[in-house]
């Protein structure tokens, strides 16, 4: 039977080429939009190297020097997660890094510009780094500032002319300090914006005070849980250690309360960019104002395929009058018209998968975010499918149940309306 109405659908489609047209670019360029959409956000947020384990995975909010009327926010110092985020015991592993910096080095008389990261050594055990050789810095090497390094694959390419056989060879910045490579990973995107650099070094060779007092700083705190179920207790942990850190009256006299939180790479990232720093992440409000986004930008689609399925279905009033005289109740004639509607989704989807796929390729070329190749995984090919079963259904239920309750002495005759 379900063969049977693919046959049928199929010729309905070839009968009406032009709605048939229509229907499809309708569906294609809407899909290929939210496939492009959602390709961006599972590139930021899904789990991607080297955030592989994002499930288990919690980073640490902007820190807030509070009081009711006034706050100061920035991020928190090397000093104060040190203190108080590195003893937790409920997470695996704890590692402290620093925002994005430059180093400058010369080829020959040709300049380069490398986004720099400091980090601890536990940075290279809470992510899932690709080496192509060599390894990450030691706790040892941290704990005695040694001028070590860890290059990206492109940088290893522009520095030294090739991505291998480069470890244990000199980079040395424009200020004349010379750092050992010790390993070279493969290209981290720049869309991961809290683990993304072209070179890694030890966090104790930053200028960042590492022994001071201020709360201030240009750090973020990573934490690995052991299992995803441990991260609720984490998170109270985590409150817990920022509660029991003294007010900075002394250089704050107003404050009343200091806001740290621990989240993950979605709330952290949605955080920063709603300027969200009290208790709530905002990512209710983000999730809440996407879905609104997405039914928005669907329904006008939808609409117009409902009007299209309305006349194209009225055109087969005859059809839908001889297969009631011989028996066909509304349910199987629903099904029919769902079977049908879902299958000219199918074909849209199709042509809007290779849509967005040559729209993510020109992403790719253009360089527009620096090492990140979008992509069609897995997720991408599952939230397509849901995307197109829902635009199917939804576009498909009013025409083929208006329709099924059309008389069958009215169908004969041609009319379409079931009144």
């Amino acid at each position: 039977m379900l063969l049977s109405y693919l046959k049928i659908a199929w010729k309905v489609l070839l009968r009406r080429k032009f709605f048939t047209f229509i229907s499809l670019f309708g569906i294609s360029f809407t899909l290929m939009i939210l496939l492009v959409v959602y390709a961006f956000y599972d590139f930021t947020v899904g789990p991607q190297m080297p955030e592989q384990r994002v499930d288990r995975l919690l980073f640490s909010s902007p820190l807030s020097i509070w009081a009711p009327n006034t706050s100061n926010v920035s991020s928190p110092s090397y000093a104060f997660l040190e203190r108080y985020i590195r003893p937790l015991r409920t997470p695996e592993k704890v590692s402290i890094s620093t925002g994005h910096g430059t180093v400058v080095t010369y080829v020959g008389n040709t300049k380069l510009k490398l986004d720099q990261k400091y980090t601890d050594a536990e940075f290279w055990q809470v992510l899932d780094f690709e080496f192509l050789e060599g390894r990450p810095y030691s706790l040892a090497e941290v704990r005695d500032a040694a001028r070590v390094v860890v290059i990206n694959e492109s940088t290893a390419r522009n520095y030294f002319g090739t991505a291998r056989g480069v470890v244990g060879r000199a980079l040395v910045t424009d200020d004349n300090l010379s750092y050992r490579v010790v390993g070279v990973v493969r290209d981290v995107p720049a869309a991961r914006n809290y683990t993304y650099a072209e070179v890694w070094m030890p966090i104790t060779t930053s200028s960042e005070d590492i022994h001071g007092t201020d709360y201030m700083g240009s750090c973020m705190a990573i934490l690995l849980a052991r299992r995803a179920e441990d991260i609720p207790a984490i998170q109270q942990e985590f409150g817990q250690a920022v509660a029991r850190a003294p007010l900075p009256t002394d250089v704050y006299k107003w404050c009343t309360e200091v806001r740290l939180y621990a989240g993950s790479l979605l709330a952290t990232t949605v955080r920063e960019e709603l300027d969200e720093y009290g208790p709530d992440d905002g990512v209710g409000r983000f999730r809440r104002l996407g879905t609104g986004l997405l039914l928005l930008f669907m329904l006008l689609p939808a609409l117009n395929l409902v009007n299209i399925n309305v006349s194209r279905i009225r055109d087969r009033s005859s059809e839908i009058g001889v297969r009631k005289a011989f028996g066909a109740t509304s349910g199987a004639l629903i099904r029919q018209f769902l079977i049908e509607n879902v299958f000219l989704t199918l074909l849209g989807g199709v042509l809007g998968l290779g849509l967005a796929a040559g729209a993510l390729h020109l992403l790719n070329t253009s360089g527009l975010v620096a090492y990140t190749e979008f992509g069609l995984n897995g997720r991408v090919f599952g939230a397509a499918l849901v995307v197109v079963l829902f635009f199917g259904i939804l576009s498909g239920v009013y025409p083929a149940y208006k329709m099924s309750k059309l008389q069958a002495v009215k169908a004969l005759k041609g009319e379409s309306n079931p009144a």
